[in-house]
C-alpha cells in the first residue's frame, strides 16, 4: 500500500514512492525532482539534528533577489515565455523583465540559483539566438556586482 507522507521541502502531501529516497536511516518522499535535488543538497535545513528543528520546520523563509543583465535584451515574446517558465518553479516569488534585465524573487529555502540556472538553460534551448551565452554573461555580471558591493562595505568599515 503506497502510505501519503509530507514532503520535507515544500511540505505537500505525496506517496511515499514519489522522488523516494534514504537519508541518515530516514526514509523521504519528494513532490518533485526540484524538492528532492533541494533536500539532497543540505538535508538538515529540512529535518534539522537530534533535539534541533530545521528553518524549514519552523515555516522559516529566506527570501532573495537576484538581478541579471543580459548582453542583448529580450523582445516581448521571450520575456513573457521566460517569465512563465520561471515561474513554474516553487519557490520562484517575482519575476521582472525589462529589456536586458530579469530579476527574480525566490526563497532559498526552496530553491537555488543552480536550480534557477539550470532552468533559464533549458528555456534558453527553446529561445535559441545565443541565449546561453547572453545568461552565462548574466551571471558573471552578477557576481561581479555582488563582488564590487562587498568591496564597498568594507571600504566603508576601514575608512570610517
Amino acid at each position: 500500500m503506497n502510505e501519503i507522507v509530507k514532503d520535507p521541502v515544500c511540505h505537500m502531501q505525496v506517496p511515499s514512492t514519489s522522488f523516494a529516497t534514504e537519508y541518515a536511516g530516514g526514509h523521504y518522499a519528494f513532490c518533485s525532482a526540484q524538492c528532492r535535488e533541494r533536500f539532497l543538497a543540505n538535508p538538515h535545513l529540512y529535518i534539522g539534528f537530534p533535539g534541533h528543528k530545521a528553518p524549514a520546520q519552523e515555516g522559516k523563509k529566506v527570501i532573495k533577489r537576484r538581478r541579471l543583465l543580459l548582453s542583448a535584451p529580450l523582445d516581448a515574446t521571450q520575456a513573457e515565455q521566460v517569465k512563465r517558465a520561471l515561474l513554474e518553479m516553487m519557490g520562484i516569488h517575482e519575476i521582472l523583465i525589462e529589456g536586458d534585465k530579469i530579476e527574480i524573487q525566490y526563497d532559498l529555502i526552496q530553491v537555488t540559483t543552480g536550480q534557477i540556472a539550470d532552468k533559464l538553460a533549458l528555456i534558453g534551448a527553446d529561445l535559441g539566438g545565443g541565449w546561453i551565452d547572453r545568461l552565462k554573461l548574466a551571471f558573471i555580471n552578477n557576481l561581479e556586482e555582488i563582488e564590487i558591493s562587498s568591496l564597498e562595505v568594507e571600504n566603508k568599515k576601514c575608512c570610517h
